[in-house]
């Protein structure tokens, strides 16, 4: 039999011509753009070759848009899971470069390693790592449901999972996390725990032309 995976699929670009921090605001979709870097996830997943037993998208618009050429792919519903979520940042609705020049905005900036500007990594490692290991338990020791199951998330909970499985700190240069727009990231559990067994970029020819400067 198979092992099964879990793909935490990140979302594609986002329209977003001001440059603001949307986090968690409605009405933040894909770019024309973005939309094809979804559909080049959703190509990947089928060139692998794998069985897809459930799909799951944060509540989040660009998440939504995300998954539905994935779930025309492979003929499934998805569902919404809230755990799976952009945390929530101070900064919402801002251009944080403008942002952070503000001395009032100057204490939310104090404690970079909760971070101290919104939902502690801890907490978001946790809400992560319940979410898989939920959709592990999906499909795990059922032979009818057996598959992978994916789930379109958001670069920092994808990232935030990725350092803590691989038990390095949470403390971090946003600029230098390996989660790229519509990237691929794996996990497999092995006796328990959770294993990162993969990351691909395949939209990685449409970044260059890309921007990514919206994410928490």
């Amino acid at each position: 039999m198979v092992v099964s995976q879990v793909h935490l699929v990140r979302h594609g670009e986002v329209f977003n011509p001001d440059g603001i921090l949307y986090g968690r605001l409605s009405g933040f979709g894909l770019s024309k753009l973005g939309h094809r870097m979804a559909q080049s996830a959703a190509d990947d997943l089928v060139a692998r070759n794998r069985s897809i037993a459930s799909l799951a998208s944060s509540p989040l618009q660009r998440t939504r848009e995300s998954i539905a050429p994935i779930a025309a792919a492979f003929g499934l519903e998805p569902g919404v899971d809230e755990r799976i979520i952009e945390p929530t940042n101070h900064f919402e609705g801002t251009v944080m470069s403008r942002a952070v020049r503000v001395p009032t905005n100057w204490p939310w900036l104090i404690n970079p390693w909760r971070p101290s500007w919104g939902e502690a990594y801890a907490s978001i490692a946790a809400r992560m790592r319940a979410a898989v290991n939920d959709a592990f338990d999906s499909v795990e020791g059922d032979a009818d449901a057996g598959g992978d199951v994916v789930l379109l998330s958001h670069q920092l909970p994808i990232w935030t999972l990725h350092l803590s499985v691989a038990g390095e700190r949470y403390l971090h240069d946003p600029r230098k996390r390996r989660c790229m727009l519509s990237s691929i990231t794996s996990f497999e559990r092995r006796d328990g725990e959770l294993v990162e067994v993969g990351y691909a970029e395949p939209a990685l020819a449409l970044q260059a032309n890309a921007s990514d400067v919206g994410a928490v």
